[in-house]
């Protein structure tokens, strides 16, 4: 396991370079590093919010959405009218989500379901402009498959954890089955024909797939 994908000192530049200035976030990034909490953290966020904002993004699909710190950056990035679908297993991280998106002003624009995103995910034909994945690692293959029928032409697959602290370069005997999850989904993310992807070495490695439209599909 690699403590750090990039450089500290490159990594800790681009720190600085998009440092946090909105003053609820910043709260909720507190928060999560006060109770040791996995967050896609800013530089990620704001790969997120750009990618979403490039492709025009109104509704989103979030596949792991935790106490939302990912869904602050994809409210944004939606605008007044858009839609996040924030999901989680656990009800309390949910409410908590509802409070912090009350206190940032955006909750007009995020709907919550509580459950197991694969799950919730069935109810909602889409198509999204972004699904967003994050959830339990051994889970991300059934979740590409869920989300690429999902999303767009034109639209994208964010997938987090996407180098999963450099174990997916790890010998096949010794990988556990949240490495083997991540490993099969850039496999199949890369092989799919539909889908254009491209592994982004920031923090743990984000996986960004464009939906391709069937007339500029591999052959």
């Amino acid at each position: 396991m690699m403590d750090h994908i990039v450089d500290v000192e490159i990594e800790h530049y681009l720190a600085q370079l998009g440092r946090t200035r909105d003053g609820v976030l910043a709260e909720m990034e507190d928060r999560g590093e006060a109770a040791k909490f996995p967050i896609i953290g800013p530089l990620v966020g704001r790969l997120c919010m750009q990618t979403a904002m490039a492709v025009g993004a109104r509704d989103v699909f979030e596949m792991g959405s935790g106490f939302g710190y990912s869904t602050w950056w994809f409210a944004n990035a939606v605008g007044d009218g858009g839609r996040v679908v924030h999901t989680d297993l656990d009800a309390k991280l949910s409410a908590e989500a509802r409070a912090w998106m009350d206190k940032a002003g955006l909750a007009p624009r995020v709907h919550y379901e509580v459950g197991d995103a694969c799950e919730v995910i069935k109810k909602y034909p889409g198509p999204f402009d972004v699904v967003f994945i994050d959830v339990d690692k051994h889970a991300y293959p059934m979740a590409l498959e869920l989300a690429r029928s999902r999303v767009r032409n034109g639209g994208y697959i964010i997938c987090d954890n996407a180098l999963w602290s450099g174990n997916v370069i790890a010998p096949a005997s010794k990988q556990d089955a949240d490495t083997r999850g991540v490993v099969r989904y850039n496999k199949e993310a890369f092989a799919a024909p539909d889908l254009l992807t491209t592994i982004v070495p920031v923090r743990d490695g984000v996986a960004l797939s464009l939906k391709v439209p069937p007339d500029r599909r591999r052959r």
